[in-house]
């Protein structure tokens, strides 16, 4: 039998425990902004609506909204050149995110 052993499941509930372990990721070249690692791994895995509770536990903790990539871009740079990501944009404006590259460039 060939495929995945499990299906893939779409919809499907994030308890806050879960989304709360984004908390504890680490990047593995030490060379990245822990902060800007975390953010764009839980924006690449979770639903905008369990995104938006992220960033309430991810600010709550201290962490830093507007941490850079090693190209100068904050998570919501990148984030605001998706078309389909208003609403993880508006979840980090929301939380205090600043944009630090100008819409076009």
């Amino acid at each position: 039998m060939s495929g995945p052993e499990k299906p893939k499941v779409i919809g499907e509930e994030w308890s806050d425990e879960r989304v709360k372990s984004f908390l504890d990721l680490s990047p593995w070249d030490k060379t990245l902004n822990p902060d800007n690692f975390v953010l764009t791994r839980a924006y690449e895995s979770m639903r905008a609506e369990d995104f938006e509770r992220f960033i309430g536990f991810f600010v709550a903790a201290g962490r830093d909204l507007n941490a850079e990539d090693p190209r100068g871009q904050t998570l919501l740079d990148r984030v605001s050149q998706h078309g389909r990501s208003a609403d993880y944009a508006r979840a980090m404006e929301s939380a205090g995110a600043r944009r630090k590259v100008s819409a076009g460039t």
